[in-house]
């Protein structure tokens, strides 16, 4: 059996589902799908809740909005009346009763039990077009199966209860195609959780793993995996194939084509993760791998914007490694807080970090009494894999360099534009 993860461009509108289904038509193994919210449905969510948090009564209009646009696509799917409007209809109601009838709680908690409903919704529509079209398809609810602790919004996978109820729902002796959703989870006492944002190829890795898949396949829209991304690097060159290592280093200096957790249920059980284009189903795509060599040693190139760079110091001078780094970096963990980068000196320590405002907030009010913290925003974290003399200057020229890390196979900045005024450098 194979696992097909869908994201949310492949399946932004009534076409997308489409051609989701003549892919699926085309193979003849046995079939989880796993698919991602449509389009812009995540974001438009989060509108919703931060509207409804805020006691705005504009997030019904919101919320409506979102329902219009999955119903515009049920039209173009099943004409004006079908089982799949029945579906969604009764799934937007619960949200509305929840939204109408719950007092909020803590944000990451409501953030979970909100926004997950996009994954809910794409699944229903998805799994009904491919019934209508005569295939095997069962769909299934994966809060109920993929069990996780209450660590909401990043949450942990209870890996042998999950596994058991894994085996036992995804039953080929009883259906061909199975349809879930990426991204979700629950609790065992029935609390929806997420596995962070863009995790639905980790969802997609942690089922292939339970079930011993023959491969993964990651649906995109580009034609794989490529050494830069396409809007910042025209010029970026497929990659045939990768090792394992190879891509972990990537997703976590921050390319978007593999979620940083996928990789690793993969590798437990040496299962192949193939990238193919949606746009051209034809194509070979990238294969990850464990065997794999780069063909070709190129320059790959990560760009990772919307950071912060962080420097804290004791207040009393004292050196900043043994209890203190401990202490440090335990209040990143207490608060959520991911580090991309860290650079250490004897009495500072700057650490690279998603510039999330209301935690980093927390976090330097909770470090104030023993150290002191600044910070630069704005700015980007630049990696370059098999970098060259002329990769690093392509990069960096027209940037300020706040702070440089190198390896024998990577090099990383953390830069910020360098603004001009009437043609002179500020």
């Amino acid at each position: 059996m194979k696992v097909y993860k869908f994201g949310g461009a492949s399946v932004k509108d009534a076409a997308g589902i489409k051609n989701l289904a003549k892919i699926v038509s085309e193979e003849s193994d046995n079939l989880v799908i796993v698919v991602s919210a449509f389009g812009k449905t995540t974001n438009a969510l989060e509108n919703v809740l931060k509207s409804w948090l805020s006691g705005e009564g504009k997030y019904t209009d919101l919320l409506d909005e979102v329902y219009a646009g999955h119903l515009l696509i049920i039209k173009e799917l099943f004409g004006q009346e079908s089982e799949a409007k029945g579906k969604i209809d009764v799934s937007f109601a619960l949200l509305r009763d929840y939204l109408l009838t719950v007092k909020w709680g803590k944000y990451d908690f409501e953030y979970d039990q909100v926004v997950s409903y996009g994954e809910i919704w794409s699944t229903i529509i998805v799994a009904e077009y491919l019934k209508s079209n005569h295939q095997e398809v069962e769909w299934v609810d994966i809060r109920e199966n993929l069990l996780t602790d209450d660590r909401y919004r990043d949450a942990n996978v209870l890996w042998s209860e999950s596994t058991k109820r894994i085996q036992s729902i995804f039953d080929f002796r009883k259906e061909r195609i199975y349809v879930s959703q990426g991204f979700i989870g629950g609790t065992a006492d029935g609390r929806t959780t997420t596995l962070g944002r863009e995790g639905s190829d980790y969802t997609a890795a942690i089922i292939a793993n339970m079930l011993d898949a023959e491969c993964v396949v990651v649906w995109k829209d580009v034609p794989g995996i490529l050494s830069a991304d396409p809007k910042w690097f025209p010029e970026a060159q497929k990659l045939d194939e990768i090792s394992y290592r190879e891509a972990v280093e990537m997703s976590f200096s921050g390319a978007k084509v593999i979620h940083p957790k996928t990789i690793k249920p993969l590798h437990n059980k040496n299962i192949p993760l193939y990238v193919r284009s949606f746009l051209n189903p034809e194509g070979k795509g990238t294969v990850i791998k464990f065997d794999a060599t780069l063909r070709k040693i190129m320059p790959v190139f990560i760009r990772k914007e919307n950071q912060i760079l962080i420097s804290i110091l004791p207040k009393d001078f004292s050196f900043v490694m043994g209890d203190n780094l401990s202490r440090i970096f335990h209040s990143f963990i207490t608060h959520g807080i991911k580090v991309n980068l860290v650079e250490a000196s004897a009495v500072s320590i700057d650490v690279c970090v998603d510039d999330e405002r209301a935690k980093i907030d927390v976090l330097i009010n909770d470090l104030k009494t023993e150290f002191a913290a600044v910070y630069n925003d704005r700015i980007e974290m630049l990696t370059i894999r098999h970098y060259t003399p002329e990769a690093m200057t392509l990069i960096t020229e027209g940037r300020e360099i706040l702070l440089e890390q190198k390896t024998r196979s990577t090099v990383r900045f953390v830069v910020r534009q360098i603004e001009r005024f009437n043609g002179s450098t500020a």
